[in-house]
C-alpha cells in the first residue's frame, strides 16, 4: 500500500475507505432511474406558506390549505419563529408569512391560536412591534434595493389582513412598474429594474395586484398608462409561464403570482389557473411544499462526476444504463431562446421540468458529464459544440461566469462567481481538444480571461466564495469551504501546461483548507462553523484530488466521514444550499454524492 503511506492514511483505514467507497457506490447507483438522479429536497415553510395562501385566495380545496397550515404548526421552532427547512433558525422573512397565512386562512386555523400567539411573540421580539407600518419598514430594510421578494411578501400580508385596512395596506407596499415588461427586453438591462431577471412575472402580477387595489384613490399620472398597457403586460405572463404551470417549478414564486392574480380580480386568468394546478399538484403527502420540485439535472451531473472519481476509464465503462444517462442528459439541452431570461438555446437548467432556466453552473456540469461518460459518442457533438458556445456568450467582461445572463447590472445572479467560473473553466478544458479551429481559439481566450478571474476572486486567505451554497453558522452566511473545493476541484482537471498559470492561487487554496481543517477532523463551512458530512467530503475529495502531502489532514478527515457516514452507509443532511432570494434547503443526495466523490478518490488512490 504505497499510496496509502504516501497520503497518510494508515492500513486500517485504507481498509475502511475501500468498502465504504463500494457502499457509497452502491448506494448512489440504487438511485438512478430512467437515467437521471431524482433526490428529494426539504420542505420549505416559506413555499408552504406562500402557497396555501396563494390556494385560499383561489379558493381550492380546504383539506389542502388545512394541510398546510398543520404542517406549519407542527414545524414551527421552539422559539416561535420559523426559518427555511425545519431545524432552520427562525428568521423574520419566514415566520412573518407564516403568521400572515394563519391569519389570511382564518376560518380553516382553528386550533391553531396557540402558534399564532407564539410567532407574534417572536415577530414582537425580533422587530420591536406588530404595527403595520413598522412591519413594512422593516421587511424594506431588509432587502435593500432589490424589490424581488420584499414587495411579494408585503403583498401576501396585505392580502392577508396584516397591514392595516384596505388602501391603507396597499399603500404601504412600494410599486412595481409593472407596465415595463411590456419593453423589449434588450433594454431591461438599462432600465435598473428594482427586480432580477428571473422575477419578471412576479414583477407584472404583484405590480398589477397594487394597482388594482388602489383603484380610485388619489389620481397618479401612470395609472391611465398602466390600465392602458394591462392587456399587454397579461400576455407577457401568459407566454413566459410553462407548460407545468410553476413559474421556476417553485412554489413560492408561482404562489405569488396565483395570489396577485386572484386579488386583482383575475381568478379565472389561465396564468392563474395553470399556476394554482402546479401548486395543487406539488403538495407533499404531510401538507408542505419544497421549494422547487427537483434539482434532477444537477444532482444527475454530480452524481456522474462522483462515480467517475477515483475510477478509471474501463471502470466508468460498465456503470448501469451509461447510454441512458447520455441520452437523458442530451434530451434536457434548451433548443430555443427561453421566455425568461431570453437565454439563446444552447444550455442546460437545474431540472428536467419546463420551468428550468438555462444556466452556467448546469451547462459546464452536462458538458463534464458527457464527457465522462462517452467523450466520442457522435450523437452529442452537436449539443456540445452548442453548450460551448453558450458558455462563452454568457461570460462576463470581467472574464467571469454568472449564473444566468451575461451582465445585467450587478444582480446577485448576474455577477460573476468564483465556483461557476471554475466549473465553466473545467468544461471548455474537456472539450477543447475536440473543437473546431475557430471555436478552439475563442475557448482559449475565455479560459485565459477565467483564470484571471478567479486570481482576481481570490480572498487574501486563499478561499473562494460560491453564490449558491452557504452556511447557517458563519457570520455573513457564505461559505468559503464549498467554493474553495469546487475551485480546487476544477482547476484539478485542467492540462498541467494551463494549470500552471494558476499554480500561486491555487497552492494558496490548498493551504487555506489544510488549515480549516477541525481537530476531531471534519469540516464546516469555515472556521468555527460546525463539520457537515457534504463539507468534509468536499475538502477529502479536493485535498485527495490535489494530491495534497499531508501526512495527518487525509487520515483525520477520512476518519471523521468514515464514522460519521457508518462507512458509506448512511448520510445525514445538513442545510447547504441557497436558493433563489437566499432561501436555504438541503437536499437528501447532496451528502450521498459528495462522500462517494470522497471515498471514490481516495479509494482510487489507494488501489
Amino acid at each position: 500500500m504505497n499510496a496509502t503511506s504516501r497520503m497518510g492514511i494508515r492500513p486500517e483505514t485504507a481498509r475502511a475507505i475501500l468498502e465504504a467507497s463500494d457502499n457509497a457506490r452502491a448506494a448512489l447507483l440504487d438511485r438512478l432511474s430512467g437515467g437521471r438522479w431524482i433526490g428529494r429536497l426539504s420542505s420549505s415553510a416559506l413555499s408552504t406558506a406562500v402557497a396555501t395562501v396563494a390556494l385560499s385566495w383561489m379558493k381550492q380545496d380546504p383539506d389542502l390549505i388545512r394541510g398546510g397550515l398543520e404542517w406549519l404548526a407542527r414545524h414551527q421552532e421552539p422559539d416561535g419563529g420559523w426559518g427555511d427547512t425545519p431545524g432552520s433558525p427562525s428568521n423574520p422573512s419566514t415566520t412573518l408569512l407564516c403568521w400572515a397565512a394563519f391569519y389570511g386562512c382564518a376560518s380553516l386555523a382553528a386550533g391553531h391560536g396557540a402558534a399564532i400567539e407564539r410567532a407574534e411573540r417572536w415577530l414582537t421580539c425580533r422587530i420591536g412591534t406588530l404595527d403595520p407600518l413598522d412591519l413594512a419598514s422593516r421587511i424594506l430594510d431588509l432587502y435593500g434595493k432589490d424589490r424581488t421578494f420584499s414587495v411579494p411578501i408585503l403583498t401576501l400580508c396585505a392580502l392577508c389582513g396584516c397591514l392595516g385596512p384596505g388602501g391603507q395596506a396597499w399603500r404601504r407596499i412600494p410599486q412595481l412598474p409593472f407596465e415595463l415588461a411590456a419593453l423589449p427586453h434588450q433594454l431591461f438591462q438599462w432600465l435598473r429594474l428594482p427586480v432580477v431577471s428571473y422575477a419578471i412575472p412576479a414583477l407584472i402580477a404583484v405590480g398589477l395586484a397594487r394597482h388594482e387595489n388602489l383603484r380610485g384613490s388619489a389620481f397618479h399620472p401612470l395609472r391611465a398608462l398602466r390600465e392602458w398597457i394591462k392587456p399587454a403586460v397579461l400576455r407577457v405572463l401568459r407566454d413566459s409561464q410553462p407548460d407545468s404551470g410553476g413559474f421556476l417549478e417553485a412554489a413560492p414564486l408561482t404562489g405569488f403570482v396565483v395570489m396577485a392574480l386572484a386579488a386583482s380580480g383575475l381568478r379565472e386568468h389561465p396564468v392563474a389557473q395553470r399556476g394554482t394546478r402546479f401548486l395543487a399538484g406539488s403538495v407533499r403527502a404531510d401538507g408542505s411544499w419544497p421549494i422547487d420540485v427537483n434539482l434532477s439535472t444537477w444532482l444527475t451531473t454530480l452524481s456522474v462526476g462522483a462515480l467517475a472519481a477515483g475510477s478509471d476509464d474501463s471502470e466508468w465503462a460498465h456503470v448501469r444504463d451509461r447510454e441512458g444517462i447520455v441520452a437523458w442528459l442530451l434530451g434536457q439541452q434548451h433548443r430555443r431562446e427561453h421566455p425568461f431570461t431570453h437565454a439563446a438555446p444552447g444550455g442546460w437548467a437545474w431540472t428536467d421540468l419546463p420551468g428550468g432556466v438555462p444556466d452556467a453552473d448546469d451547462t459546464a456540469g452536462v458538458l463534464l458529464a458527457l464527457n465522462r461518460l462517452d467523450p466520442h459518442a457522435a450523437a452529442a457533438h452537436a449539443a456540445v459544440i452548442s453548450g460551448v458556445s453558450w458558455l462563452l456568450g454568457v461570460q462576463n467582461r470581467d472574464g467571469g461566469i454568472p449564473t444566468f445572463c451575461r451582465g445585467w447590472l450587478n444582480l446577485p445572479f448576474d455577477r460573476s462567481c468564483a465556483d461557476i467560473t471554475a466549473h465553466a473553466l473545467a468544461a471548455w478544458s474537456a472539450w477543447e481538444g475536440r473543437m473546431p479551429a475557430r471555436l478552439r481559439r475563442r475557448v482559449q481566450g475565455a479560459m485565459q480571461r477565467a483564470l484571471g478571474y478567479l486570481a482576481r476572486a481570490q480572498r487574501p486567505d486563499g478561499a473562494w466564495i460560491p453564490l449558491w451554497f452557504g452556511s447557517q453558522h458563519t457570520p455573513d452566511h457564505s461559505n468559503p469551504l464549498y467554493g474553495t473545493a469546487r475551485v480546487i476541484l476544477a482547476l484539478d482537471r485542467l492540462p498541467p501546461s494551463i494549470r500552471r498559470r494558476a499554480e500561486e492561487p491555487f497552492a494558496r487554496a490548498l493551504t487555506w483548507l489544510v488549515q480549516t481543517q477541525q481537530p476531531e477532523g471534519g469540516w464546516g463551512a469555515a472556521p468555527g462553523a460546525p463539520a457537515t458530512i457534504e463539507e468534509t467530503a468536499l475538502a477529502l475529495d479536493a485535498l485527495a484530488a490535489a494530491d495534497v502531502p499531508d501526512p495527518d489532514a487525509l487520515e483525520r478527515g477520512s476518519a471523521w466521514l468514515l464514522r460519521e457516514t457508518r462507512n458509506g452507509t448512511d448520510f445525514r443532511s445538513s442545510t447547504i444550499g441557497l436558493y433563489f432570494a437566499k432561501l436555504w434547503y438541503f437536499e437528501e443526495l447532496y451528502p450521498m454524492i459528495f462522500s462517494c466523490s470522497a471515498f471514490g478518490r481516495l479509494a482510487g488512490a489507494i488501489r
